[in-house]
C-alpha cells in the first residue's frame, strides 16, 4: 500500500512538473515510467528528458501508441487470419456445389436410362439416392446462406476496425495524422532509403490567442490552419499534429528548396485567413507562423528530424523569417 501510494504522489509530480492534463492515457504513461516496468519506455522518455524536449499530451500519446497499445496489431492479425479462413470456405463451398451438381445430374440421367435386369429395384434404389442427393444439395444451400451472414458479419466488423484505426491515426482537433503515425510511415521510408524532409510550422501567437480570447477561439484558429495545410500539402506529404502549436509536414523524394515552396503557399493561405470575435465583432489579430524545413542527413528517425524542423523554425522566428531551412 505504501509503496502504492508513492508511486502515485510521483506520477502525480511527474504530471505537474510537465504541465500534463491528469488524463488517463496520460496518467497510464506516466504510471508505467514512474513503475519502470517498460524499459523501451523509460528510455525513451528518459533521453526526451535529458535533451530538454516539450514533455506535452501529444508526446506523450506518442508513446502510448508506440510502447502500450498493441491492441490494434492483435486485431489485425486476427482479422488478416479470418479473412483467410473465410475465403477458403467460400472457395470449397463453390467447389462443392459443383461437384454435388454434376453428381447429380449423373444420377438423374442413371435413372432415365437403366432398362437392363431387376430394373424397377435399381430404379428405386437410384431414386432414394437422389432424394439423398437433394437433401444434401438443400443443406448445402443453407451452408452457403450461413456463409454469406458470416462474410457480412465480416465486413461489419472491418468497417468498424477501420473505423477504429483512424480513430486512433487521425488527431480529432485538427484531421490531421497523430505524431506516432508520422513516426511509423518515417521508419518506413528511412528503411526504403527515401530522402526525407520535414516542415515545422509554429503557430506563435496561439498562446496569446487562447489568454486574450479563449480556448474556443484558439481552438478555431488551430483548426483553421490545419485545413489550410491539409489545402496545400495534398499528395505531397503527410501533415500531422506534433505539439499544442505546432505542426509537421513529412515528405520523401523532395528538395528543401521544394518544400520552401509548399509552406511559402500554406503561409499566404493562412495569412488570408480572417478571424472575427462574435462578443465585438472586430477583427482578431493576425496569425502568426514560422517555418522550419529540415533535411534528413544521419537522423535516424522522425523524432530527430522534426527536432531539427522544429529548432530551424524557432531560428526563422528570432531572426524575425517566415522561413529558415536547416541542411
Amino acid at each position: 500500500m505504501v509503496i502504492a501510494q508513492e508511486k502515485m504522489t510521483k506520477v502525480c509530480v511527474f504530471l505537474e512538473q510537465h504541465h500534463l492534463p491528469p488524463t488517463p492515457l496520460n496518467y497510464q504513461v506516466a504510471y508505467t515510467y514512474i513503475s519502470k516496468s517498460h524499459n523501451e519506455l523509460n528510455q525513451t522518455l528518459d533521453y526526451a528528458i535529458r535533451q530538454g524536449h516539450n514533455i506535452d499530451s501529444i508526446f506523450i500519446e506518442q508513446l502510448y501508441f508506440e510502447h502500450l497499445n498493441r491492441n490494434h496489431d492483435m486485431e489485425a492479425t486476427m482479422l488478416k487470419n479470418v479473412d483467410g479462413v473465410v475465403t477458403s470456405l467460400a472457395n470449397s463451398a463453390q467447389q462443392s456445389q459443383r461437384s454435388i451438381t454434376n453428381f447429380a445430374e449423373q444420377v438423374s440421367v442413371c435413372v432415365n436410362s437403366l432398362d437392363e435386369h431387376n430394373i424397377a429395384k435399381t430404379k428405386h434404389a437410384l431414386s432414394q439416392l437422389a432424394k439423398h442427393t437433394d437433401v444434401i444439395l438443400q443443406q448445402h444451400k443453407k451452408f452457403k446462406e450461413t456463409l454469406q451472414k458470416t462474410r457480412l458479419m465480416h465486413r461489419e466488423a472491418r468497417q468498424q476496425l477501420t473505423k477504429l484505426r483512424k480513430e486512433q491515426l487521425i488527431d480529432v482537433q485538427t484531421g490531421l495524422y497523430k505524431r506516432h503515425y508520422l513516426n511509423q510511415q518515417a521508419q518506413l521510408w528511412i528503411t526504403q532509403d527515401k530522402p526525407l524532409c520535414a516542415i515545422s510550422i509554429q503557430i506563435n501567437n496561439l498562446h496569446e490567442f487562447s489568454e486574450d480570447f479563449g480556448d474556443l477561439v484558439s481552438e478555431v484558429v488551430l483548426n483553421r490552419v490545419a485545413k489550410k495545410i491539409q489545402k496545400y500539402v495534398f499528395e505531397s506529404g503527410l501533415p500531422g499534429r506534433t505539439a499544442k502549436d505546432e505542426f509537421v509536414v513529412l515528405m520523401s523524394d523532395i528538395e528543401p528548396e521544394t518544400a520552401n515552396i509548399i509552406a511559402e503557399k500554406i503561409r499566404v493561405g493562412v495569412e488570408k485567413l480572417k478571424f472575427v470575435s462574435s462578443k465585438s465583432d472586430k477583427n482578431l489579430p493576425k496569425v502568426d507562423l514560422s517555418f522550419g524545413i529540415a533535411k534528413r542527413n544521419d537522423e535516424e528517425n522522425f523524432n530527430a528530424l522534426a527536432r531539427k524542423a522544429t529548432h530551424a523554425a524557432h531560428k526563422a522566428h528570432s531572426l524575425q523569417q517566415s522561413a529558415f531551412i536547416a541542411l
